[in-house]
């Protein structure tokens, strides 16, 4: 009997060599275990590998479809981008003018005032003891008291997220995600190959009834939580609920990895879970969307029971953060400059959702007032592929829901990233999202 491996990889040739063309419904689960003389439990492996390597894409009630190539299953900030985007939706990043002003007078700052010698010494793994003092002070205007042992500066927030991953959890172990999540975790879960066990969403956040019985099924170690503004849905989850969540990882033990890189967008909003349980939260921040992704720079904020593990770690994967955008960092820490940045931030993305709503007026769609972007979902009969497709054609890019599913079965839909376009140039795009939305049949 073959394997799953063998037949998705002959399927797969087969599709490259014409036998299917895009769009083309596949054999049933049933046929293909016929077809190629496997059990049923097999063929259903055949088409999840074929979907987790972007072959084909599945649809519920409808059946498993060859997936048209011509739309990339990666976002530009997880692979090459193309060279005919002119507009593109599938990055979240902030939209400033002053940035690159700020940066300039930063570094002349930091050259008169005799600092430039102190940057080209090699930190300490986790950051200069005074630096990690200095950051500890943006976590606690959250309502995160953390002494500065606790706090470690990153190379932002993924390398954080990376960090906790290696300390606490083993190959193997369960951790709940949410059925659409940050791409980035998935495929740090994936490379330390962790179990994700999806959990579906309840209104504005994942559906705690299904956490708890999914604790009670099996061992979970942690759970992955973007409680406030989530990516892509763009929820924040309620006072009432952190607490819910909150107790069921006492009961059950649970560490809690709490992502807070849009958190900064949804002020004000509920302490975080940092604040309520800091003796099992992991925080994790970066400046990569209030600032800039270039500047890599990261706040993890852990447990004291953890701090030592944390610390090993750090030593195995950086020598030290750069000392250059620390100082730059802290430098804005101290004299106000982040929180301005922050603020005009939530200004622009507060603008940016406007001509969202005003542009895409009538569509159904999800996003937080105040977020770089928002999730649109797509009719079946359209089929978010084509829809990409056909966007990428005329030179938008977006992100489709493969990039952020945990689940077999993947809903349609697509993540708009408004915020990086500036607001002369993001209605032209939008014009042309809604043109597509409305040229291709149901």
């Amino acid at each position: 009997m073959p394997s799953y491996r063998s037949v998705a990889d002959l399927i797969a040739e087969q599709i490259t060599a014409g036998r299917w063309a895009p769009g083309d419904r596949l054999p049933t689960h049933r046929q293909l275990a016929a077809e190629f003389g496997i059990a049923i439990a097999t063929a259903t492996r055949v088409y999840a590998e074929l979907k987790r390597t972007g072959v084909v894409v599945g649809e519920p009630g409808r059946g498993t479809f060859v997936r048209d190539r011509s739309v990339r299953l990666v976002s530009p900030e997880y692979g090459p981008g193309a060279d005919t985007v002119w507009a593109d939706l599938s990055i979240t990043q902030p939209f400033s003018r002053r940035r690159s002003e700020l940066l300039r007078a930063a570094l002349r700052e930091l050259a008169t005032a005799g600092e430039l010698d102190a940057v080209l010494r090699q930190p300490p793994p986790g950051g200069r003891p005074h630096e990690r003092r200095a950051a500890a002070g943006y976590p606690a205007r959250l309502g995160i008291e953390a002494e500065a042992e606790r706090v470690f500066l990153t190379s932002g927030a993924q390398h954080g997220l990376d960090l906790v991953l290696r300390a606490t959890l083993a190959p193997g172990d369960a951790v709940a995600v949410d059925e659409l999540t940050y791409p980035g975790f998935r495929m740090l879960a994936e490379a330390q190959r962790l179990d994700l066990v999806p959990i579906p969403a309840d209104g504005d956040g994942p559906d705690l009834t299904a956490l708890a019985q999914a604790c009670a099924r099996r061992r979970l170690r942690a759970v992955y939580t973007m409680p406030t503004l989530h990516n892509p849905l763009g929820w924040v989850l309620n006072a009432a609920a952190r607490a819910e969540l909150i107790a069921l990882a006492r009961k059950h033990d649970l560490l809690l990895i709490e992502d807070a890189a849009y958190a900064f967008l949804a002020d004000p909003a509920p302490p975080p879970l940092a604040a309520l349980a800091p003796e099992r939260t992991f925080w994790v921040s970066s400046i990569s969307k209030s600032v800039s992704a270039g500047l890599r720079f990261g706040l993890l904020v852990t447990p004291a029971s953890a701090r030592n593990a944390l610390s090993r770690i750090v030593r195995t994967t950086m020598a030290g953060p750069s000392s250059l955008v620390t100082a730059l960092v802290v430098r804005w820490l101290s004299d106000g400059t982040l929180a301005d940045l922050e603020a005009a931030s939530r200004a622009a993305a507060a603008e940016h959702q406007r001509i969202l709503r005003r542009e895409l007026d009538g569509r159904p769609m999800r996003a937080h007032p105040r977020s770089y972007f928002a999730w649109l979902p797509v009719d079946p009969g359209q089929r978010m592929d084509r829809v990409a497709a056909e966007l990428s054609r005329r030179g938008i890019r977006v992100s489709t829901a493969d990039l952020f599913a945990t689940t077999p079965h993947v809903p349609h839909g697509l993540r708009l990233a408004v915020g990086s376009l500036s607001p002369r140039d993001l209605p032209n795009a939008l014009a042309v999202v809604r043109d597509v939305l409305d040229d291709i049949p149901l």
